[in-house]
């Protein structure tokens, strides 16, 4: 068996200072001849985005910060997996496993791990959060197959590395899918996962409906297909070829990730309003540092076409955010989780739910869960 090995961050200052000379030297465009985001991220907002990160953001207080939650290292089917783990004192805690998405990474769940490993009162958790192949501090596959089945399967195997026999899986964006397709795969162990993307499509009679919910999610889609999709178009045919820029200018990727969270955030019009400058860096910094801008575009190229049919086996439970991205209504997701047992619609947050409403979230693990344990 594997070993499971410490991991401690300590990026040398060199590549700081070389993230600053590339800050410091960035070639702008001009500023975009409109005054929204139809044409994407504005020079204005970057701007200040990148000001902060050049002058006043520190890097030091994240890393301290990911060092003392404590970070790990284990190989599985030949790839080392990233994982934070962070164990509650509650002799009664269930273990969780938690998985981000892009243009996320671990960063996202900083506030609400404290609030499941300790909470004030009720259902505890015992904390795994590992960065999916390709994404923060995780190896980089050298072969294509890293697909969502396949990490599904490894998150599994994580688990009983780790001493867990019983656990529970949790995830939205790309960690919804692994999440569904853990459920699917119901490895032995787990009791039931929670997603906050439920997946679910329109069925040709969903197309006829006049139902108000029905109508909102297909209206929801049909924007993300026509104007919001272009992301997941490009990183999921030629990732390679985005992945130039990502990793080789930071205002690039800033912008590629700001456009996201502006639009998928629950905010008053400024992306600044659901996260702060740092949180993004933060986030931002988990792309830069290991250069991973093409290898978690890849994920889109192993899988955003091969999510494909399938039920999930176990107890499941969703949490929808009114600003979740491609909203799936009740009915559409109960048709691929005939076991749901529990469903919430929130009045507030958005797509990274964990980081935009911490103590929301860390509240509906807690009753959804407390339902099937």
């Amino acid at each position: 068996m594997s070993e499971v090995r410490p991991f401690y961050l300590d990026i040398p200052q060199a590549e700081i200072n070389d993230l600053h000379r590339r800050l410091d030297t960035a070639r702008w465009p001009e500023k975009e001849p409109v005054d929204d985001w139809s044409q994407g991220t504005p020079l204005a907002t970057l701007r200040e985005l990148v000001d902060h990160w050049r002058n006043h953001y520190d890097w030091r207080a994240c890393e301290a910060r990911l060092n003392a939650f404590g970070q790990y290292v284990t190989e599985i089917d030949g790839l080392d997996i990233h994982f934070l783990h962070v164990r509650s004192p509650r002799a009664d805690a269930v273990p969780l496993v938690m998985t981000h998405g892009w243009p996320g990474s671990v960063i996202e769940f900083l506030e609400a791990i404290p609030l499941l490993t300790e909470p004030e009162e009720g259902m505890a958790f015992h904390v795994v959060a590992p960065s999916l192949p390709g994404y923060g501090f995780s190896g980089k596959p050298a072969k294509a197959g890293w697909g969502v089945e396949k990490i599904g399967a490894a998150w599994g195997k994580l688990m009983a590395r780790l001493g867990y026999d019983r656990w529970v899986a949790q995830g939205g964006d790309w960690g919804s899918v692994v999440t569904t397709m853990i459920g699917r795969q119901a490895p032995a162990g787990c009791a039931g996962i929670h997603v906050n993307m439920p997946l679910g499509r329109p069925t040709p009679e969903d197309m006829q409906s006049n139902d108000p919910a029905v109508l909102s999610a297909l209206q929801r889609l049909g924007h993300y297909q026509e104007w919001d999709s272009g992301y997941s178009k490009q990183q999921g045919t030629r990732p390679q070829t985005i992945g130039y820029s990502l990793v080789d200018s930071p205002v690039g990727l800033a912008g590629w990730i700001l456009e996201k969270i502006h639009a998928w955030t629950d905010n008053d019009g400024s992306p600044f309003d659901a996260l702060s400058k740092d949180q993004i860096c933060d986030n931002l910094m988990l792309y830069w540092l290991p250069a991973t801008g093409a290898s978690a575009a890849r994920l889109y190229w192993e899988s955003f076409s091969k999510v494909g049919e399938g039920v999930v086996q176990l107890p499941a439970g969703a949490s929808a955010f009114p600003r979740e991205v491609i909203p799936a209504p009740r009915a559409w997701a109960e048709r691929g989780m005939p076991n749901l047992i529990y469903w919430n619609d929130l009045d507030k947050g958005g797509h990274f739910a964990a980081w935009e409403q911490p103590e929301v979230f860390a509240a509906e693990l807690r009753a959804c869960f407390g339902k099937m344990l």
